[in-house]
């Protein structure tokens, strides 16, 4: 009897370690496999695994190329009726008659408003890992308005050159500070209302996943699900703040969004996911982003470039580096023949000859533009690169499951 219960023990002590082995094998422990994923996933970037990266960016974008043509041949009668209303267009265009400079007004109005609210796009999409582009593009913007209006004493800059080049007209104005405000005020409510849109994705994304009751393979909505888990543990400052954000926007609503999107605030990439997760309509929280963005956010953005480059707050900062100690004179000379040059340009008129060379800091700024920009281009493609690698473990993952 005993050699039989040992003989019989045998095959399952057999059949145990052989489970044990493969477990080992094949299945991970659960915070050990997250943990290599995130590694990888880590590891997947252009400065780290060049060549796989962009072949994985190049995959990924075959797909989303693909998905996107599949849904305008869903949507081909929509599709088919705005390539109609292209061709008359593009017909008006093109025919002459008395309407052109209707036509020319409108397409320079389109394409002027076109350019920053795709600029605001870029700036808020992708969870805080956008273009900063209202440091590079439309603070600088307001900031040469604001110097050219003190310069010239008006805002009528002639169009053209303007808004491609600012050049003083003939006869002075009066100006104010609504007067500025007002002159920039279709560029900063188009970039506001860039930014509104740029929130839809992680919205939508977030709205998808609670309704099909899925989980989503996003890194960002899964930080977010965590954070919803430990509300009540949550302990340093950061995940305070964002506990608090999600409350607000929870239990106030409309109200709570707006107040969210009307200050700059860093923590509004969880709006979307919180409007999101729990299932606010969608013109509740689009109503109220672009409501904050577009107009009252923006209007706070563009006081304070507006004070911060009025004419004697300019001159009291060149004063003021002027006194720092050793270097004070060295930096002082540099900001004065910048601001010298961009006077002479506001004056410079057509046949005159050449201004003045632009001084180093121009120069620089330029090239931090273009690193920043290279950045912003290289992290997209790490992104695609890494979402292709997602999708490919979740198939495999999938397949697993199924055998």
């Amino acid at each position: 009897m005993a050699e039989c219960g040992a003989e019989s023990e045998q095959p399952q002590r057999r059949l145990g370690d052989k489970k044990h082995k493969n477990g080992e094998l094949t299945d991970l422990p659960e915070e050990e496999k997250k943990q290599r994923d995130r590694e990888d996933h880590e590891s997947l970037v252009l400065w780290k695994r060049p060549l796989l990266t962009l072949y994985y960016f190049s995959l990924e974008l075959f797909i989303t190329l693909k998905g996107w043509m599949w849904r305008l041949w869903h949507q081909r009668q929509t599709v088919f009726g705005l390539v109609m209303l292209l061709i008359l267009l593009s017909i008006a265009y093109h025919i002459e008659g008395p309407h052109q400079k209707y036509v020319r007004y409108m397409e320079k109005k389109t394409l002027w408003c076109a350019y920053w609210v795709g600029l605001g796009i870029l700036s808020s999409v992708g969870l805080g890992t956008g273009l900063h582009t209202f440091l590079l593009y439309l603070g600088p913007h307001i900031a040469a308005v604001t110097l050219a209006a003190y310069e010239c004493g008006s805002v009528e800059f002639p169009e053209p050159p303007y808004p491609d080049q600012i050049v003083c007209p003939q006869q002075e104005g009066s100006i104010s500070l609504w007067t500025i405000i007002s002159k920039v005020r279709l560029e900063a409510c188009m970039w506001g209302a860039g930014t509104a849109i740029g929130e839809l994705p992680p919205y939508f994304m977030a709205r998808a996943a609670r309704l099909s009751g899925a989980d989503p393979d996003d890194e960002d909505y899964q930080k977010f699900e965590e954070m919803l888990d430990q509300t009540e543990s949550a302990q340093d400052f950061g995940s305070r703040a964002k506990v608090a954000v999600q409350k607000l926007i929870q239990k106030v609503g409309f109200f709570g969004i707006l107040a969210c999107a009307s200050i700059p605030n860093p923590l509004f990439d969880l709006a979307g996911l919180t409007c999101g997760h729990f299932l606010v309509p969608f013109w509740t929280f689009f109503g109220a982003t672009l409501i904050g963005k577009a107009v009252i956010k923006m209007h706070i953005q563009k006081l304070f470039v507006i004070i911060t480059f009025s004419k004697h707050i300019v001159e009291q900062m060149v004063s003021l580096i002027g006194a720092v100690p050793l270097l004070g004179a060295a930096l002082q000379k540099p900001f004065r023949e910048y601001l010298e040059a961009q006077k002479a340009k506001l004056h410079h008129v057509t046949g005159e000859g050449t201004p003045a060379e632009e001084n180093w800091l121009s120069w620089l700024f330029e090239k931090v533009v273009v690193i920043m920009v290279c950045f912003f281009v290289c992290s997209i493609v790490n992104s695609m690169a890494q979402s292709y690698a997602k999708r490919k473990r979740h198939d495999k993952s999938s397949d697993s499951k199924t055998e």
